[in-house]
């Protein structure tokens, strides 16, 4: 727990590079190096030694069109990694029962772009690097581009061979900060981890449809949830109207300029009871996701949001990866060999 992990500062050194982790005294409470994972892994151990430097450059061309690859790429790398398979790749896979046809999962983007980048790694390096890294590597890279830190990213992961929709565990945005925390539990996860991923709302949209219990039914009540800002809620009961036949998208984050930033704003925004989804506001009524959103929320938190985000992915990102014979190097992201 949080409360464990707050007296001080410890420096993880991970083969040189230095990641300042918040609220942490104990080496357990600390990045654990992967027991199967490799750090340099392409450069140190394959044929293919500038593969991160390849994913990095194709990220920076598609990145510069479009900001939103961030948000999208960061929803994708979570719906894979969260998923009872973990970081296999397993999102990426198509089939009429892949997990990418969860009912969860609607809306996912950003999978032409590792197609693409995939393409580029196969024709310089054929058969060596797996699309479970490609997405990592390329999610660590465009939120760095978005003003994330760029965060060490473990490698080695090699790709299912199964995909599912029965993989899909992941819970309604509607539920509890209790039933959040079980769930990244379950995951190898903390409340630190849950409060600090679920930053990633800073960027990105999502559907009325995930927040009309919010705007219309709290709990079944046939009103709206009372912890939301009045004038907050009047104004996305506009953007969803109840009886409305489309299903129209609101900013995770609204702001005015670029709304594909990484910054601290979402942490503010729950303190002022301006969240959009029902799980990003619940932190607050926990006492220690409270406390994390309070020391996160103030400009002065910022760097420390970022420290403790570069923790956060590097560890969910080691979650039930495949290495050394399981799995296969798909060539193709979308179907296996």
């Amino acid at each position: 727990m949080r409360r464990e992990r707050r007296h001080g500062f410890v420096f993880v050194s991970i083969l040189g590079i230095a990641l300042v982790s918040l609220f942490m005294v104990k080496a357990e409470n600390t990045l654990p190096s992967p027991l199967k994972l490799s750090w340099h892994y392409y450069k140190l151990n394959t044929t293919c030694p500038d593969a991160e430097a390849y994913i990095k450059h194709q990220v920076q061309l598609f990145w510069q069109k479009d900001k939103s690859i961030t948000a999208k790429f960061l929803r994708l790398l979570s719906a894979d990694c969260l998923s009872k398979n973990g970081c296999d790749g397993s999102i990426l896979l198509d089939g009429p029962n892949s997990e990418k046809n969860a009912p969860q999962n609607q809306g996912l983007g950003g999978f032409e772009v590792i197609d693409k980048i995939k393409i580029v790694l196969e024709d310089r390096c054929p058969g060596v690097v797996s699309c479970a890294d490609i997405l990592n590597l390329a999610t660590r890279d465009a939120a760095h581009l978005a003003g994330a830190p760029s965060y060490p990213v473990f490698t080695g992961r090699r790709d299912c061979l199964t995909t599912s929709v029965d993989a899909v565990d992941f819970p309604s945005p509607s539920i509890s900060w209790q039933q959040g925390l079980a769930y990244f539990q379950s995951k190898g996860l903390d409340v630190l981890d849950m409060a600090t991923l679920l930053g990633a709302h800073s960027m990105g949209k999502t559907h009325c449809h995930y927040i009309m219990d919010r705007l219309y039914n709290f709990n079944g009540t046939g009103k709206p949830d009372p912890s939301m800002n009045k004038s907050f809620l009047k104004e996305l009961q506009k953007k969803c109207p109840k009886k409305s036949k489309q299903d129209p998208t609101v900013n995770l984050t609204p702001k005015s300029g670029n709304d594909y930033q990484f910054t601290g704003l979402y942490y503010s925004r729950i303190l002022s009871k301006k969240a959009v989804l029902g799980i990003d506001q619940q932190l607050l009524f926990g006492d220690d996701t409270k406390e994390i959103v309070e020391e996160f929320a103030p400009s002065s938190g910022f760097e420390d949001f970022r420290k403790s985000f570069a923790l956060s992915m590097s560890r969910m990102g080691s979650f039930k990866v495949l290495t050394g014979k399981d799995g296969e190097i798909r060539r193709d992201c979308r179907r296996r060999n």
